[in-house]
């Protein structure tokens, strides 16, 4: 989807956002496991734009060693596969939703399935007690709506984090500038790097931040040692 009609198909579920979260979240997983009764249904495995996207994603995280990997809104498992293969020392858990698109990202990833899972979960509700060394959010927070919504979920990312982890968010351009603003405000993160990339047939924002609770927590004299890759 592209220019008006993807207007409009996030505008539709900012409209859900008018009802409690539990009612929403429920609305959602039925709406996502109907639209998954067919495979891939946008097309995520085979675009070339959506290929670049992921490589563009992939190439702003510092190289390193990240031994735990969160995926929130892995779909049918395409961007997991690639981080599998991209780090192969890495236990990655990827969440979505639907229930249809998760039995299909474990058969996608089955090579991989002694360091991959998954699980059913709404990043609202969602009581993974773990952190990670390294989060991925991607064309999800839109589907939230309302900003009490961003914001909790931009809370919740946060505690999903660990201290030193980093945390990437990728949405839509310009859209991204708001979906992104409650992470940008917050002072346990700061932003490594940015990467715009508006000349796209899906313009597209590639946010990466540190989370510098480690730091905060001991002092400015930590805040001075800055990113290190």
């Amino acid at each position: 989807m592209t220019g008006i009609p993807d207007q409009l198909h996030r505008a539709f579920f900012k409209t859900f956002s008018l009802l409690a979260p539990g009612v929403q979240g429920a609305l959602l997983r039925r709406y996502f496991d109907w639209w998954h009764r067919r495979p891939d249904p946008w097309s995520l495995a085979t675009d070339s734009s959506e290929h670049h996207k992921y490589l563009a994603t992939l190439d702003q995280v510092s190289a390193g060693a990240y031994p735990r990997m969160l995926e929130v809104g892995c779909s049918e498992g395409v961007f997991t596969e690639l981080l599998a293969q991209a780090h192969p020392a890495a236990e990655i858990t990827g969440i979505d939703i639907s229930g249809r698109a998760l039995e299909r990202a474990r058969r996608r990833t089955e090579r991989y399935r002694s360091r991959v899972r998954f699980a059913r979960a709404d990043i609202l509700e969602h009581e993974e007690h773990a952190r990670f060394d390294l989060v991925f959010c991607a064309e999800t927070l839109y589907y939230l709506g309302r900003h009490d919504r961003l914001r909790r979920a931009s809370a919740r990312l946060r505690s999903l984090t660990a201290p030193s982890g980093v945390l990437v968010l990728v949405h839509p351009w310009p859209e991204a500038e708001l979906l992104h603003g409650f992470t940008d405000s917050d002072q346990t993160f700061s932003k490594i790097s940015e990467r715009v990339e508006a000349n796209v047939v899906r313009p597209f924002a590639v946010s990466v931040y540190r989370n510098n609770q480690a730091a905060l927590e001991t002092g400015p004299s930590s805040m001075s040692s800055g990113w290190t890759s």
